[in-house]
Formats: C-alpha cells, sequence, structure tokens
C-alpha cells in the first residue's frame, strides 16, 4: 500500500472535522445511516426561492417545469457527492479538498486554484463528502493506491455466505446481500443496499432517501456521484433513461473535461458517445443517477475515478487522482454558468 499523503483526507474523523472547521459555507448533519452514522452537507450560497407549484413530474406534465423550479435570475445549483461506495473513497479526497479551496483558495497541498475560489459566490454548491459511512467505516484502509486488487475486490464487494468472494456483476444479483454476506462489502450500507441500485420508487435505505430529497428541494442544473475502483481511465459513465436532450448535454460536458485533463497532462477516456437505452437486453439499470434526474429535471452523472491499485493496469499517482476531481469540479461550475437553461427559459 503507498504511503498515504497529508492532503489524501478519507476517514470518517477527517471528514467531520473539515466541515467542522468551516466558516464561509455551512455544515451540518442531512441525516444519518443506516449504521446511525452521520451524512454531512457543506453548503456553499443561499437556498433560492423557485417559487414551487408542482413536483418536477408534475411540471412536465404541464408542459411546464418552470412550474417545479424558475431560475429565471437564481444562481445555478451544483452538487457533489462522494464514497456511494464505500470504499471509493477518491470522492471524498476531492470534495475535502474543495471545501479547503472554497475556503482558503488552496487545496490541502497549498495549490492555489483561483477559479474555484474567485467564482464561489456564483453558485450554490451542495457537497456530501461521504454518502455512505457505514461502508467507509468497515473499510480497513484510508487509501487505495497500491492495495492488491484481489484484497480490495474482497473488501468492497464482500463474501457471500460460503466464502467465496463476490465479484461484479454478480454481487447486484442479490439485493439486499446483509443476510448472505459473511464479509458485508463496503459497497453497501450497514443494511446491505447498494445506494446506486435502491428500489427508488420506494427507497430501503435512508441514505437513499436524504439525497433524493436534497435534489427534490435543491432542483440542482449539475449532480456528479463519485466512484472509484480500478486502474484504468477515469471517465464520466453516462446516465440511462433520461431525455435525449440530458445526454447532449452530459455529451458535451464529457468532452469539455477530456480536453482540460488533456491540456493539464492527466491521462483521460477516449471519445465519449451517446448511449442509447435499451437496444439489446437485458437493458440497463435505472440507477441512483437516473433517479436524481427525475425528481429534480438536471443533469446527474456518475464519474469513474482510478484508483491506482496494485499490479496491470494504469495507474495515477494521488496527485493525478486529486487534480482530475479538482478539474471536474472546475468544468462543472464553467458548463453550468453557459451551457445550462433548462427552468430558466
Amino acid at each position: 500500500m503507498a504511503e498515504r499523503p497529508v492532503y489524501w483526507k478519507t476517514r470518517l474523523d477527517e471528514i467531520e472535522e473539515v466541515v467542522q472547521s468551516v466558516k464561509i459555507g455551512k455544515s451540518r448533519v442531512l441525516g444519518y445511516s443506516a449504521g446511525n452514522r452521520k451524512i454531512w452537507l457543506v453548503e456553499y450560497g443561499e437556498k433560492q426561492d423557485f417559487k414551487r407549484m408542482a413536483n418536477y413530474n408534475s411540471a412536465c406534465g404541464a408542459k411546464n417545469p418552470i412550474a417545479y423550479a424558475d431560475k429565471r435570475g437564481a444562481k445555478p445549483v451544483l452538487l457533489m457527492a462522494g464514497a456511494i461506495h464505500g470504499s471509493e473513497m477518491e470522492g471524498i479526497v476531492g470534495i475535502l479538498n474543495f471545501i479547503n479551496i472554497l475556503e482558503t483558495g488552496c487545496d490541502f497541498r497549498g495549490q492555489r486554484w483561483d477559479f474555484l475560489y474567485d467564482n464561489r459566490d456564483n453558485f450554490r454548491i451542495l457537497l456530501i463528502p461521504c454518502l455512505n459511512p457505514d461502508g467507509r467505516a468497515r473499510f480497513p484502509f484510508d487509501i487505495c493506491a497500491g492495495v492488491d486488487p484481489e484484497l480490495m475486490g474482497d473488501y468492497g464487494l464482500g463474501t457471500w455466505k460460503d466464502g467465496t468472494p463476490a465479484r461484479w456483476p454478480r454481487c447486484k444479483e442479490i439485493h439486499p446481500v446483509l443476510e448472505h454476506s459473511q464479509l458485508l462489502g463496503c459497497y453497501y450500507n450497514d443494511d446491505g443496499v447498494n445506494l446506486m441500485h435502491d428500489n427508488f420508487f420506494n427507497p430501503m435505505a435512508n441514505e437513499t432517501k436524504l439525497i433524493l430529497n436534497l435534489a427534490d428541494e435543491e432542483a440542482p442544473d449539475f449532480t456528479v456521484l463519485l466512484h472509484g475502483g480500478g486502474n484504468y481511465h477515469s471517465h464520466i459513465k453516462q446516465t440511462s433513461y433520461v431525455p435525449l436532450y440530458i445526454k447532449k448535454q452530459a455529451y458535451e460536458f464529457e468532452k469539455r473535461l477530456y480536453d482540460s485533463l488533456a491540456a493539464r497532462g492527466i491521462p483521460h477516456e477516449v471519445q465519449p458517445v451517446i448511449p442509447v437505452d435499451g437496444e439489446e437486453y437485458p437493458p440497463p439499470s435505472f440507477n441512483l443517477c437516473s433517479a436524481i434526474h427525475h425528481v429534480c429535471g438536471g443533469i446527474s452523472v456518475l464519474f469513474e475515478s482510478n484508483t491506482g491499485l496494485a499490479g496491470k493496469g494504469l495507474r495515477y499517482t494521488t496527485d493525478q487522482i486529486l487534480n482530475l476531481h479538482l478539474v471536474l469540479f472546475e468544468e462543472m461550475m464553467k458548463f453550468v454558468a453557459t451551457e445550462v437553461t433548462a427552468f430558466r427559459v
């Protein structure tokens, strides 16, 4: 396992220390996990009154989304959430460093990010460093870089009752997995629910309810759920079961992100595509990103970070992993400021 740099803050006590040091923004406990652990929310910018008259679905039925959120003259709203799977900690690092930038102008390395700091007040920014503190509490490492991939798989996805390792994608065939696990993977909360694949029309997990309610109340223009897990190019995973215009916006954003990463010498995915849902059987899943779009109408995507595991494949450095998250946040701010017009026309 790699030595953990001082800026690589991932533990639950480190999350609490950072969020409680916030002075320019506001921090509060959004709610509690299945294991009764705190889920922190950090907010920058005041909550806005969008003059709501209907939920998003009803407003679309009326052919007038502004009935859900009238954003004419309002600040764009961004929502970022880390560690939806508790062993995927790179997003925690990105968000905690982002908080320090919004407070001081510098990340925990002392590196300045002037665009992020100078434009903070032009947005309503909502940050959940760790949506799945139960899974994070079960993960025995504070950094994934240098960890053996098989060991990472055992802790991340767990083992079945007979001791055999659960692996992707069969780890999703039983859900919730609690009663079927010998070692409960860090993918899941303490009830064995994978938050990415909850039953969104009748959620099993309080964590799912918390983020969906937040998205409904705040109507974010752009949400990103931060993931990680392998030695591959970091990339945006496009969301299924959302309108074509949302897919096109996400596609344009993805291209800009990769161009920005290339300009900084950070490895990135190849040219993105606009997926078509359900061309083949079995169909893609309706996941947490899909659900967030359907409660608020905004862009909602999953970002997969390289993890720097031991062994084969592409291994980012910890500096590259942090930088790519901060570039992601910067490009989100730029994109919603110029390209996202929903609820404003």
